[in-house]
């Protein structure tokens, strides 16, 4: 017997205590000190619980379970619904200090009928079979324009036709006027964008031109969920907005949206994705983000009744009491995520869509698929990137997000590597009672 290979060993922050996890045995357990020390040293005492847990395993065997378990992975996913966003404009009424779109031409954006019924009929014919669900996208998909009203009813018309759920992405200016539309329809969600209380969000988010935004976002906040419209809040993070963020959790709390089974929150890193951006110091890496919040919840721990982090996959263990199943792939791209937008052409997600020479393919004039690019998407997961044969943090990390990866590297099959061992140092002694901690 010898240590899996998948085995996450690391000691926990301001705890003497350490973590050992292993995401192929589905298997977590805090070691005191002396027994971190046998551990690593190879050397334990009565070593019967480390080979029922998958701690010490036979080679042969353990890639047996490996092999078992990608297979379940590819089949659970084929089930899985299909996210499949729509971009029928660039166009915006914000100008976002840290728009990734803002370089992207939306001249002659075409919201017409015809390009609606084209989406359809790729989504009939692409998907057929498949359980799927629309996001429209943008840009800004709720501008106060009739051009933008017709194009949203017609995709709530045929979306109710074909019994598929939709969710909105916007910055949430109109919502409160779209109201009467979206709860006319099956609204699976509506996520909605705030950086902050006041001054902190409209620094960040104004209007083009110069203007406040942050009150009618939450007038708008507060006619959906009154609706009966479920609302998944952002922040988008960075140095800038990251310390007010316990002012926006006590105003959300105070609001009576966290108390609202239809509310709930996400945080967006600001990072460097194809726009450069204005002032790249305020920027986190993942794992500084996640040290800020860390020291951020200690002092303010009534923000985990607004948001809990993930942690990597701490969270899930503290929500469900047992870890997720090994994740082998975390870039949904091309698998349960597609992205085509007004110009008539199909990108792998939300990350892609609209950046010229990333396009799969079309769906207007005609449909049409680049089979090779779409392969290499498909292809893509721990199996495929080199860099992620032998790293005990590929099944925590799924090799991350494959347009970073193509940004930073050149290609798809290389890593955006996430540092999971580190953020699940912090995680567990964020939402977990050590022994002998104080």
């Amino acid at each position: 017997m010898t240590r899996s290979k998948h085995n996450i060993f690391r000691k926990l922050k301001e705890s003497d205590n350490y973590i050992l996890l292993n995401p192929l045995s589905k298997q977590a357990d805090i070691l005191s000190p002396e027994l971190a020390r046998e551990y690593e040293k190879g050397n334990i005492a009565d070593p019967t619980e480390f080979i029922e847990k998958g701690y010490l395993s036979d080679e042969g065997e353990e890639n047996r379970r490996y092999r078992n378990a990608y297979l379940s992975f590819i089949e659970a996913r084929e089930a899985e619904e299909v996210q499949v966003f729509f971009v029928p404009t660039y166009a915006c009424n914000f100008a976002c200090s840290y728009c990734y779109q803002e370089s992207y031409d939306h001249a002659n954006d075409s919201r017409n009928p015809e390009l609606t019924d084209a989406f359809f009929r790729w989504l009939d014919t692409e998907l057929a079979g498949r359980k799927k669900y629309i996001t429209v996208f943008g840009g800004e998909p709720l501008l106060p324009s009739s051009a933008s009203r017709n194009v949203l009813e017609r995709i709530l018309t045929k979306a109710a036709d074909r019994k598929l759920s939709v969710a909105v992405v916007t910055n949430g200016y109109e919502l409160e006027n779209y109201i009467p539309l979206l709860s006319s329809a099956g609204i699976r969600e509506v996520q909605v964008t705030l950086d902050g209380v006041g001054v902190v969000h409209d620094r960040r988010r104004p209007l083009h031109g110069g203007g406040a935004t942050f009150d009618r976002i939450v007038r708008g906040i507060d006619a959906a969920l009154a609706a009966g419209i479920p609302i998944n809040l952002r922040a988008v993070v960075d140095r800038e907005n990251l310390p007010h963020l316990p002012e926006l959790a006590r105003f959300a709390i105070a609001r009576g949206w966290t108390g609202n089974p239809l509310f709930k929150t996400q945080l967006g890193r600001n990072y460097e994705l194809h726009t450069c951006q204005i002032d790249q110091k305020k920027l986190y890496s993942r794992i500084s983000l996640y040290e800020e919040l860390y020291a951020l919840i200690k002092e303010n721990p009534e923000f985990l009744e607004f948001h809990r982090p993930a942690y990597s996959v701490t969270k899930f263990l503290f929500e469900h009491g047992e870890l997720p199943d090994p994740l082998f792939d975390s870039c949904p791209g091309t698998k349960t995520e597609w992205a085509l937008d007004y110009t008539g052409k199909v990108y792998a997600c939300t990350a892609t869509v609209g950046k010229k020479g990333e396009e799969l393919g079309t769906f207007y004039p005609e449909i049409s698929r680049r089979d090779e690019a779409i392969e290499e998407w498909e292809d893509r997961d721990v199996t495929s990137i080199p860099e992620c044969a032998n790293c005990n943090l590929q099944l925590t990390c799924g090799g991350g997000c494959a347009a970073v990866a193509k940004n930073t590297k050149g290609k798809i099959l290389s890593p955006d590597c996430r540092p999971t061992d580190k953020l699940l140092s912090m995680g567990i002694p964020l939402y977990f009672t050590i022994p002998g901690d104080k």
